[in-house]
Protein backbone atom coordinates (compact mmCIF):
# COMPACT_ATOMS: atom_id res chain seq x y z
CA UNK A 1 0.00 0.00 0.00
CA UNK A 2 1.27 3.48 -0.86
CA UNK A 3 2.05 6.40 1.43
CA UNK A 4 -1.00 7.94 3.04
CA UNK A 5 -0.64 11.71 3.00
CA UNK A 6 -1.93 13.73 5.92
CA UNK A 7 -3.94 16.89 5.54
CA UNK A 8 -0.93 18.91 6.75
CA UNK A 9 1.35 17.30 4.16
CA UNK A 10 -1.12 18.09 1.40
CA UNK A 11 -1.53 21.64 2.70
CA UNK A 12 2.26 22.15 2.65
CA UNK A 13 2.30 20.72 -0.89
CA UNK A 14 -0.45 23.16 -1.86
CA UNK A 15 1.53 26.04 -0.35
CA UNK A 16 4.63 24.93 -2.27
CA UNK A 17 2.54 24.74 -5.45
CA UNK A 18 1.14 28.23 -4.86
CA UNK A 19 4.66 29.61 -4.35
CA UNK A 20 5.85 27.93 -7.53
CA UNK A 21 2.86 28.58 -9.84
CA UNK A 22 0.90 31.38 -8.15
CA UNK A 23 -2.48 31.39 -6.45
CA UNK A 24 -4.36 31.95 -9.69
CA UNK A 25 -2.97 28.64 -10.98
CA UNK A 26 -3.61 26.64 -7.80
CA UNK A 27 -5.68 23.55 -8.55
CA UNK A 28 -6.29 20.07 -7.17
CA UNK A 29 -4.46 18.61 -10.16
CA UNK A 30 -1.36 20.79 -9.72
CA UNK A 31 -1.14 19.98 -6.02
CA UNK A 32 -1.59 16.27 -6.71
CA UNK A 33 1.04 16.31 -9.44
CA UNK A 34 3.48 18.16 -7.16
CA UNK A 35 2.99 15.52 -4.45
CA UNK A 36 2.83 12.57 -6.83
CA UNK A 37 -0.65 11.56 -5.67
CA UNK A 38 -4.13 11.28 -7.12
CA UNK A 39 -6.13 14.51 -7.14
CA UNK A 40 -8.97 12.68 -5.33
CA UNK A 41 -6.69 12.55 -2.30
CA UNK A 42 -6.43 16.35 -2.33
CA UNK A 43 -10.21 16.67 -2.73
CA UNK A 44 -10.72 14.30 0.23
CA UNK A 45 -9.11 16.85 2.57
CA UNK A 46 -10.12 20.02 0.69
CA UNK A 47 -13.54 19.38 -0.88
CA UNK A 48 -13.70 22.72 -2.72
CA UNK A 49 -11.16 25.02 -4.29
CA UNK A 50 -12.31 27.68 -1.81
CA UNK A 51 -11.35 25.31 1.03
CA UNK A 52 -7.93 24.79 -0.52
CA UNK A 53 -7.30 28.51 -1.13
CA UNK A 54 -8.53 29.43 2.35
CA UNK A 55 -6.23 26.93 4.02
CA UNK A 56 -3.25 28.04 1.91
CA UNK A 57 -3.80 31.71 2.81
CA UNK A 58 -4.29 30.90 6.50
CA UNK A 59 -1.11 28.78 6.50
CA UNK A 60 0.76 31.65 4.86
CA UNK A 61 -0.53 34.07 7.51
CA UNK A 62 0.44 31.71 10.32
CA UNK A 63 3.96 31.41 8.89
CA UNK A 64 4.26 35.20 8.89
CA UNK A 65 3.02 35.48 12.47
CA UNK A 66 5.46 32.79 13.58
CA UNK A 67 8.28 34.63 11.81
CA UNK A 68 7.37 37.92 13.50
CA UNK A 69 6.60 36.54 16.96
CA UNK A 70 10.19 36.63 18.32
CA UNK A 71 10.54 40.31 17.41
CA UNK A 72 7.30 41.22 19.15
CA UNK A 73 8.42 40.45 22.68
CA UNK A 74 7.59 43.88 24.08
CA UNK A 75 4.78 46.32 23.44
CA UNK A 76 5.39 49.52 21.49
CA UNK A 77 3.92 53.00 21.64
CA UNK A 78 2.90 53.51 18.02
CA UNK A 79 2.98 52.42 14.38
CA UNK A 80 6.52 53.65 13.77
CA UNK A 81 7.93 51.62 16.64
CA UNK A 82 6.01 48.58 15.40
CA UNK A 83 7.37 49.11 11.90
CA UNK A 84 10.88 49.51 13.33
CA UNK A 85 10.58 46.09 14.97
CA UNK A 86 8.90 44.33 12.03
CA UNK A 87 10.73 45.77 9.03
CA UNK A 88 14.10 44.05 9.52
CA UNK A 89 12.33 40.69 9.64
CA UNK A 90 9.90 41.31 6.80
CA UNK A 91 12.23 43.06 4.36
CA UNK A 92 14.28 40.00 3.48
CA UNK A 93 14.77 37.84 0.43
CA UNK A 94 13.34 34.91 2.44
CA UNK A 95 10.08 36.77 3.08
CA UNK A 96 9.73 38.11 -0.49
CA UNK A 97 7.98 35.01 -1.93
CA UNK A 98 5.40 35.07 0.87
CA UNK A 99 4.58 38.69 0.14
CA UNK A 100 4.53 38.11 -3.61
CA UNK A 101 1.83 35.50 -2.97
CA UNK A 102 0.02 37.80 -0.54
CA UNK A 103 -0.01 40.64 -3.07
CA UNK A 104 -1.21 38.30 -5.81
CA UNK A 105 -4.12 37.43 -3.50
CA UNK A 106 -4.71 41.15 -2.94
CA UNK A 107 -4.86 41.75 -6.68
CA UNK A 108 -7.39 38.96 -7.10
CA UNK A 109 -9.39 40.37 -4.16
CA UNK A 110 -9.63 43.92 -5.47
CA UNK A 111 -11.15 42.61 -8.70
CA UNK A 112 -13.94 41.17 -6.57
CA UNK A 113 -12.96 37.57 -7.32
CA UNK A 114 -14.12 35.17 -4.64
CA UNK A 115 -12.99 33.66 -2.39
CA UNK A 116 -10.15 36.20 -2.40
CA UNK A 117 -12.30 39.29 -1.78
CA UNK A 118 -13.78 37.85 1.42
CA UNK A 119 -10.63 36.04 2.54
CA UNK A 120 -8.31 39.02 2.16
CA UNK A 121 -10.70 41.33 3.97
CA UNK A 122 -10.75 38.86 6.86
CA UNK A 123 -6.99 38.25 6.69
CA UNK A 124 -6.18 41.97 6.84
CA UNK A 125 -8.64 42.43 9.72
CA UNK A 126 -6.93 39.56 11.55
CA UNK A 127 -3.49 41.11 10.96
CA UNK A 128 -4.69 44.43 12.35
CA UNK A 129 -6.18 42.70 15.41
CA UNK A 130 -2.92 40.77 15.91
CA UNK A 131 -0.76 43.91 15.59
CA UNK A 132 -3.06 45.80 17.96
CA UNK A 133 -2.06 43.43 20.77
CA UNK A 134 1.53 44.71 20.62
CA UNK A 135 0.68 48.42 21.00
CA UNK A 136 0.25 50.28 24.28
CA UNK A 137 -2.62 52.67 24.94
CA UNK A 138 -6.38 52.71 24.95
CA UNK A 139 -8.39 50.64 22.49
CA UNK A 140 -8.96 53.45 19.97
CA UNK A 141 -5.27 54.41 19.95
CA UNK A 142 -4.19 50.80 19.51
CA UNK A 143 -6.67 50.26 16.66
CA UNK A 144 -5.56 53.33 14.69
CA UNK A 145 -1.88 52.64 15.29
CA UNK A 146 -2.27 48.99 14.20
CA UNK A 147 -4.14 50.03 11.03
CA UNK A 148 -1.42 52.57 10.25
CA UNK A 149 1.35 50.05 10.90
CA UNK A 150 -0.22 47.44 8.61
CA UNK A 151 -0.83 50.06 5.90
CA UNK A 152 2.81 51.19 6.04
CA UNK A 153 4.19 47.65 6.18
CA UNK A 154 2.07 46.50 3.26
CA UNK A 155 2.89 49.62 1.26
CA UNK A 156 6.62 49.24 1.81
CA UNK A 157 6.54 45.54 1.06
CA UNK A 158 4.54 46.05 -2.14
CA UNK A 159 7.01 48.77 -3.12
CA UNK A 160 9.82 46.29 -2.39
CA UNK A 161 8.18 43.80 -4.78
CA UNK A 162 7.73 46.39 -7.53
CA UNK A 163 10.72 48.72 -7.21
CA UNK A 164 13.21 46.41 -5.55
CA UNK A 165 14.83 46.07 -2.14
CA UNK A 166 17.11 49.10 -2.44
CA UNK A 167 14.25 51.49 -3.23
CA UNK A 168 12.17 50.07 -0.37
CA UNK A 169 15.09 50.46 2.04
CA UNK A 170 15.51 54.09 1.01
CA UNK A 171 11.80 54.70 1.61
CA UNK A 172 11.96 52.95 4.99
CA UNK A 173 14.98 55.03 6.00
CA UNK A 174 13.05 58.17 5.03
CA UNK A 175 10.36 57.06 7.49
CA UNK A 176 13.07 56.66 10.13
CA UNK A 177 13.12 52.86 9.96
CA UNK A 178 16.46 51.12 10.29
CA UNK A 179 17.21 48.93 7.29
CA UNK A 180 18.04 45.26 7.82
CA UNK A 181 21.57 44.12 7.13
Amino acid sequence: MGHKHTKDEILMGALDTAFRDGLSQLSFGRVAKHLGINDRTVVYYFPTKTDLITEVLVAMGMQLQATLAPAFSTRVADHLELLQVAWPILATAEADPVFALFFEANGLAVTGLEPYATLLHDLVAAWIAWAKEFIDGNDDHRQVEAETAIALIDGLLLFRQLAGPAAAQRAARRLGITAPN
